[in-house]
């Protein structure tokens, strides 16, 4: 199952200084499948992790462990995605 993580800065200082972090465990994950894709959006005030977890506990628990969010630099929002899958019919 693919879970989605929007990642909204509330904190721009914290942000910059464990973006670093965040960065290397995005990569980490992404080495042990578990992130398909990340990026951030154009307005600069925050970003979105794809993640593929097992469960909704899974996907919890892995985008919980995020440096920026655990250092109360952005803000979680995770929701499960069905992502479609072209073409259509």
């Amino acid at each position: 199952m693919l879970y989605a993580a929007l990642l909204t800065i509330i904190d721009a200082d914290l942000n910059a200084k464990f973006r670093p972090a965040h960065l290397d465990y995005l990569d980490k994950l992404y080495k042990e499948n578990k992130v398909v894709m990340a990026g951030p959006f154009a307005d600069k005030k925050g970003g979105m992790v794809i993640y593929r977890a097992d469960s909704p506990e899974e996907a919890k628990a892995l985008a919980e462990a995020d440096p920026v969010v655990l250092e109360g630099a952005r803000t979680l929002e995770l929701r499960e995605w069905n992502a479609l899958q072209f073409p259509l019919s």
